[in-house]
């Protein structure tokens, strides 16, 4: 039991990686799903995390169960073979989309954290991500999430700060919330939303991870204990913004004003530490974009990997805000489907031996 733990919570740092990558790095996120519904995003954050603890729990099970590191597969079991084909298709094309944003995200870090060109801080990334996805997947995601304790610290550092000290009262939040920026205008079906972007761009992602667990009790105790520390986070990021939304409203990449707040150094940590859970995001969605196509590690493999590379560096252009603002609300509506249907298989689990999860 210790050692299944131990094991578990190891794992649980690569998985948070990912996700935060995935889901909130910038801050962007976080204003447009919760901050600007004031008091409520508070209670539209923890409903969001404990969503995504559920449905990434579920997903890795499946992983695990069916021991397939082939999503189209998971899907099929899922959907019927019918509608996974169709739905496969435009999970590969937003997964691809998604990756385009991680590398915009991570030149548009770099340039922020250390004025680092734009266009040379993406090209870096493509060049180290050819490099790295030459490597075994899953040792990968272990070692980046490495990284996952210091991005911990940081995160309670930058929020515990400025929720102690606020540029704005809590009572007077409410005048300068922007509801035009959320995607709908009502916090409960944003915090949905939202968690449907992340179990849609992670479907994949734990899928692959699942079924290389060494068992089940590890492929359901990770991302357990992923999406609850995952959703601790994420209520403190949204209670950080919520405290300076005055001004957070204003800038490109909100975590880094936060940790400005308290000190330059401490911005320049967050900033690396954001370069590397993008970098860490982009390889964990991408991976499974060129695996559907080609057979790992082969020079087709090779081939597709740098052809998709160069041409997200040049889609990275339209800008990090932008590609946001498009993908992940549309994103988020594939995650409800996959969600609505993982809800469904867990309902009727209780009632039949014929288990799936």
């Amino acid at each position: 039991m210790v050692k299944t733990n131990r094991i578990a919570i190891a794992i649980a740092f690569g998985y948070i990686s990912f996700i935060i990558g995935a889901g909130y790095a910038s801050g962007q996120e976080i204003l447009q799903f919760f901050a600007n519904y004031g008091v409520w995003s508070y209670f539209a954050a923890l409903l969001a995390g404990l969503i995504i603890t559920f449905f990434i729990t579920q997903t890795s099970k499946l992983g695990y169960v069916i021991q397939t590191e082939s999503y189209q597969i998971a899907l099929g079991r899922l959907l019927g073979n019918k509608i996974a084909y169709v739905f496969d298709y435009i999970l590969i094309f937003f997964l691809y989309g998604l990756s385009v944003i991680m590398i915009a995200g991570t030149g548009s870090a770099l340039y922020d954290g250390f004025a680092v060109p734009t266009w040379i801080g993406s090209l870096i990334t493509i060049i180290l991500l050819f490099i790295f996805l030459q490597f075994d997947f899953t040792r990968i995601v272990k070692i980046l999430g490495s990284i996952t304790p210091f991005l911990i610290i940081v995160v309670f550092i930058i929020a515990g700060y400025n929720v102690l000290n606020p540029t704005i009262p809590l009572s007077e939040v409410s005048q300068y919330t922007d509801i035009n920026r959320a995607p709908s205008g009502w916090w409960v079906w944003d915090a949905i939303n939202y968690a449907g972007l992340v179990i849609a761009n992670s479907f994949a992602f734990f899928i692959i991870i699942g079924a290389t667990n060494e068992n089940y009790a590890v492929s359901k105790r990770a991302p357990l204990f992923g999406g609850l520390l995952f959703t601790l986070l994420l209520v403190l990021m949204t209670a950080g913004l919520v405290a300076n939304l005055e001004v957070a409203n204003n800038v490109d990449i909100p975590t880094f004003f936060l940790a400005e707040q308290i000190h330059p150094a401490v911005r320049l940590l967050m900033a690396a530490i954001m370069v590397g859970v993008l970098f860490n995001a982009v390889i964990g969605v991408l991976f499974p974009f060129v695996k559907r196509f080609t057979k790992v590690y082969s020079k087709e493999y090779k081939i597709m990997m740098a052809i998709s590379l160069i041409v997200a560096y040049i889609i990275s252009f339209v800008g990090f805000i932008d590609l946001v603002n498009f993908f992940y609300p549309i994103f988020g509506y594939i995650g409800i489907v996959l969600s609505i249907v993982f809800l469904g298989r867990w309902i009727y689990n209780m009632f039949t031996d014929k288990k799936l999860l």
